[in-house]
């Protein structure tokens, strides 16, 4: 039973990773089912018990995820461009279909998003791919490094969590107009409280980026530091790699007090080495760092 469970989970798993890796394709139920090796007939209706929505209002939400992180966190391309490749063959078709899902057009969301309607919106998506996405770690995932000091530049976020997409677009901006390419300047997030404080207003993360170069702030609150070297337990986590509540807890409760070592004084950190919409959302890689003495 268990097994037959497993290979259920693990053909509906394959159709998410398609429709990730295919969202600029005509995805229709053939093409889907028969990732799954599922009926067409019974497919769409397996796909709703086992993820709580059908599979067209999933692939619209997708769409419309990467649409919102295009518009708010990558300027490069016209809205027009983002709504055809978010499937609609009209831009105006496109900003209706924005509006009612978030309530903000297009436009209005790549200056000013407003991220509380917008998380609530994409709360299904998320909690769908979260179903099958948990992933178990082991001690086997989990390597002991030395790793170097790095120098970096900080952006810190303090205050409510639903405010952090704002932050987090400030700091593409800087980053863009100092010349820190993600490809050539590591991407690091700090965390110095928990995902979900008693208090929103005490979430607290520093943004940062490796860089050895004088800081210009260019008029956002920017400061120097570093993300000290020594030992460190590293996890690797591929594809939700907006939530790492889960491998932080598996570091912190199963692998710390049964591997012998002790955390030291500097706080849980990651570094992002691929981005979704980059790269497919299931395709994004960070790496989790807990500090030992």
């Amino acid at each position: 039973m268990k097994a037959a469970l497993q290979n259920y989970h693990t053909r509906m798993q394959l159709v998410l990773d398609y429709i990730d890796r295919h969202l600029d394709d005509d995805l229709d139920l053939d093409a889907l089912s028969s990732v799954a090796c599922y009926s067409k007939y019974h497919f769409h209706r397996q796909f709703a018990a086992t993820f709580g929505l059908s599979v067209h209002r999933y692939i619209q939400l997708a769409r419309m995820k990467r649409a919102s992180y295009l518009l708010a966190y990558r300027d490069a391309q016209s809205v027009t461009d983002i709504a055809m490749e978010a499937g609609y063959d009209a831009p105006d078709a496109f900003s209706r279909a924005f509006r009612q899902r978030f309530g903000q057009s297009p436009s209005s969301f790549r200056k000013s998003p407003d991220w509380e309607p917008w998380l609530a919106a994409i709360r299904p998506l998320d909690n769908a791919r979260s179903k099958l996405m948990q992933k178990t770690f082991t001690t086997n995932d989990v390597a002991i490094r030395n790793v170097s000091s790095t120098p970096v530049a900080i952006m810190e976020h303090r205050g409510d969590p639903v405010t952090l997409g704002a932050t987090i677009q400030r700091f593409i901006a800087w980053r863009k107009a100092a010349g820190l390419h993600p490809k050539t300047s590591p991407t690091f997030n700090v965390w110095r409280s928990e995902r979900r404080p008693a208090s929103p207003a005490d979430y607290s993360v520093d943004l940062c980026v490796g860089t050895d170069q004088p800081i210009e702030a260019n008029g956002e609150r920017i400061k120097a530091g570093e993300i000290p070297g020594g030992r460190c337990a590293v996890l690797r986590v591929v594809g939700n790699t907006d939530n790492l509540e889960p491998a932080a807890l598996y570091l912190y409760r199963d692998w710390l007090p049964v591997s012998g070592e002790e955390a030291r004084d500097f706080p849980i950190y990651c570094q992002r080495l691929s981005f979704f919409p980059e790269v497919p959302e299931h395709e994004a890689v960070a790496e989790l760092y807990l500090p030992l003495k």
